[in-house]
């Protein structure tokens, strides 16, 4: 067991080591993406204090509500981290704090990630449960159930993530601060690499998981649209609106997780050459920026798919006749297998 350990950690330091005689061209992410990043950050601002505004009003009645309102939590965990990022990557702030966004910032941005990326698995398997048994009673589709699974999945991901912000404990200085791994001791970044497993697994499951999930609701979707087929169309986009929670997952989480198993695999990897690994760099910061989009896609989650939360919202109560096809946070899909 030591000599794995110490195998390990000798594995890792190299990876480090040799990134560090390999610079990235951070021109593009010192310039481009902090620009991009500020209009995100803006908008999701503005959309997610809408949402609170909007949740505040609607009493968590269903397991749906719960998971809407713990996503909206980690949307602006997230949303609050994005000036850190910008700030540090755009060179506009002191070096301590590319050293804070190192042990904190960063570490909270990824933990709410994953945070969300599960809870849209649970929303996904929500929607399915609607679907294939509309009029089951099970505790799993009781809010406690919901607050249950929430409360746990906040609380593993914070004991997954606080050791990344423990063991960033060597001195910080100007020089060192500049790469986030020079922060960390063998420890750390041997903790670092086995949360990145982690993540991948938790991502990998989940999009494993609902896969499968849609790919029942899209056999449904189609075998009611096959029997009533001489319905207005109306009803038929109603019917496809259910769809919008693996859009937004796979357009916001996918492309990063392809990215990263290539870039992880280059820092630990001496064949790799400085020109290859530095464009899987920015094809990792560009499917990171995707992933940080996913702050003002979920808002269409609760639009599309939640009466309640477009009756609160004073921008929506004119559009009565969208809102009119909707349930009252039940779930819309139910309607799919009535027919």
């Amino acid at each position: 067991m030591k000599m794995t350990l110490e195998t390990i950690n000798a594995t890792v330091v190299q990876g480090f080591n040799r990134s560090e005689r390999c610079p990235r061209d951070t021109r593009i992410t010192q310039l481009v993406f902090p620009v991009l990043y500020t209009l995100v950050f803006l908008t999701g601002i503005l959309l997610n204090t809408l949402a609170l505004w909007t949740f505040i009003h609607i009493p968590s009645t269903s397991t749906f509500i719960v998971y809407l309102k713990n996503t909206l939590v980690a949307d602006l965990v997230m949303t609050l981290m994005l000036p850190f990022k910008i700030l540090s990557d755009s060179h506009l702030g002191p070096w301590q704090l590319r050293a804070f966004v190192c042990r904190f910032s960063a570490v909270m941005f990824y933990e709410t990630m994953y945070i969300g990326i599960m809870l849209l698995g649970l929303i996904a398997f929500d929607r399915f449960l609607k679907i294939i048994r509309p009029f089951g009673k099970y505790f799993i589709k009781k809010p406690m159930f919901a607050k249950i699974v929430s409360t746990l999945i906040w609380f593993l991901m914070f004991l997954i993530s606080l050791p990344n912000m423990i063991l960033n404990n060597k001195a910080a200085t100007p020089s060192s601060v500049k790469k986030c791994a020079s922060l960390k001791g063998p420890l750390g970044l041997r903790w670092h690499q086995v949360v990145n497993y982690i993540c991948q697994f938790i991502f990998w499951i989940v999009f494993v998981l609902m896969l499968l999930f849609y790919m029942v609701i899209a056999a449904k979707v189609y075998s009611s649209y096959k029997k009533f087929r001489s319905k207005d169309s109306k009803n038929k986009r109603v019917k496809g609106k259910v769809f919008v929670v693996v859009a937004v997952f796979f357009l916001c989480f996918a492309p990063f997780h392809f990215a990263r198993i290539p870039y992880t695999h280059s820092q630990t990897n001496n064949t790799t050459d400085c020109r290859q690994e530095n464009q899987l760099f920015i094809a990792k910061e560009t499917t990171l920026f995707l992933a940080a989009t996913n702050i003002c896609m979920d808002p269409l989650i609760y639009i599309f798919l939640c009466k309640k939360f477009t009756e609160r919202l004073p921008c929506m109560k004119w559009r009565k006749t969208t809102t009119s096809s909707q349930e009252h946070c039940t779930s819309q899909t139910e309607n799919i297998t009535l027919g």
